[in-house]
């Protein structure tokens, strides 16, 4: 029995956010039906920035964000499709959707209009800047609203040098777990008080939490008024990547100096340096200004060994260290694998292709069957006989272009 059998959510949202949260409550056991045009959510299409074969029968990254549902497609603008959208949404516990808010105004799909006719629905909504505001209305992306805007790109990247590289879903799945959690919230109200409630949130909202420690920082001088960073000039030189003899790097992370500077000076080989009172305790370190002395010490001493001679020595000394991996060493880490993160899929093609599952995992419930997620509406026939259409009824929404099915090849 998984936790949210018999719950019905209805995904009206195109990419990845919204599609995050939904892929949580269908991994639960929640009946997710998807909606698309008749062309299909752009996120079917995204394969050449992603170097893999633009292929429907393979497509590893529309199975992570919505595998485990149902699709049907519907075209809302016609009338036989508005008709259908409704009959499916009576049927409806949660609306999870993503489209701007004149999008859902024009449509007659905002909350408001919605919940005076379903007082107990969850409607959940995630925008790029949030539904309030001057900049409410602008197009939103995790590399736009939760990089750029929400601090990362400026404040992460090494004083004097351009802004990190970023790939597309990270801001995305952090917003869609969030959702999540807001969602479950909103439904055990309805279920337990018989009471709806409009869920939103943000990928810049979302960013700011991340940023929150450093925000706060913000409204005193010193540290967070200085980012970007030079790392050799940062107030703790012990939370920096490190290169190694093979051209690797390793990240520590002391965020006590004082509990650690004399293991892990003496762990990279400078016991002279232990009893140092100029580099110890932290205070006396900033006050002489050696932060950048130190930093340039560490760095020396670990670029005399490998990456592979580090790990070893840190495991033995206790040292908060983690080696910078790469997305293939992540594929085959034993660590991941152990935790059980992946999920080999079978395309039926003679392609096993190895895809993530969510990073939420229940002990009784154990990790939920990974069905790859639907064509363009795939289910669209059976979703609509259990809303009381017979044949004919379908034929006639097919026929007059109200609903779409994909035709497999």
């Amino acid at each position: 029995m998984k936790p949210l059998e018999g719950i019905r959510v209805i995904e009206l949202a195109t990419f990845i956010a919204a599609a995050a949260a939904g892929r949580f409550m269908a991994d639960l056991g929640a009946d997710v039906i998807k909606i698309e045009t008749a062309k299909g959510d752009p996120l079917r299409y995204t394969a050449p920035s992603e170097g893999r074969p633009l292929n429907m029968y393979e497509n590893t990254t529309w199975d992570l964000e919505n595998g485990n549902k149902r699709c049907i497609s519907i075209d809302i603008r016609k009338p036989g499709g508005r008709e259908a959208f409704f009959k499916l949404l009576d049927t409806a516990d949660v609306l999870i959707t993503n489209w701007r808010v004149q999008a859902l105004e024009r449509a007659g799909l905002d909350y408001e209009t919605l919940k005076k006719k379903y007082p107990k629905l969850v409607y959940a909504i995630c925008t790029g800047y949030g539904q309030y505001g001057p900049d409410k209305d602008l197009p939103g992306f995790d590399f736009t609203a939760f990089f750029a805007r929400g601090g990362y790109l400026d404040s992460l990247r090494q004083r004097g040098s351009v802004p990190m590289n970023v790939v597309p879903g990270i801001g995305d799945h952090n917003v869609g777990m969030n959702l999540a959690a807001g969602i479950l919230a909103a439904l055990y109200q309805a279920k337990t008080k018989g009471v709806g409630e409009k869920v939103e949130t943000s990928l810049f909202e979302s960013a700011i939490y991340n940023f929150g420690m450093m925000i706060q920082a913000a409204n005193y001088d010193g540290i967070a008024k200085n980012y970007p960073i030079d790392v050799r000039e940062s107030a703790n030189p012990f939370n920096a990547a490190w290169k190694t003899a093979d051209d690797r790097y390793i990240q520590t992370c002391m965020p006590d100096y004082n509990t650690y500077y004399k293991k892990f000076i003496t762990v990279i080989g400078r016991e002279d340096m232990a009893e140092d009172e100029d580099y110890f305790p932290v205070q006396n370190m900033q006050s002489n200004k050696l932060g950048p002395k130190l930093y340039d010490i560490v760095m020396e001493a670990i670029g005399k060994k490998t990456l592979e001679e580090w790990n070893k020595i840190f495991r033995e000394a206790d040292i908060p260290f983690a080696p910078a991996q790469n997305w293939m060493e992540i594929m085959h880490d034993p660590q991941a694998e152990a935790n059980n993160c992946f999920y080999d899929m079978d395309y039926g093609n003679g392609s096993v292709k190895r895809l993530v599952r969510l990073p939420v995992k229940f002990e009784e419930m154990g990790n939920p069957d990974y069905k790859k997620g639907p064509f363009i509406g795939e289910q669209g026939k059976e979703i609509l006989k259990e809303l009381g259409y017979d044949d004919t009824g379908i034929d006639k929404l097919l026929n007059e272009g109200d609903i779409y099915i994909w035709e497999k090849k």
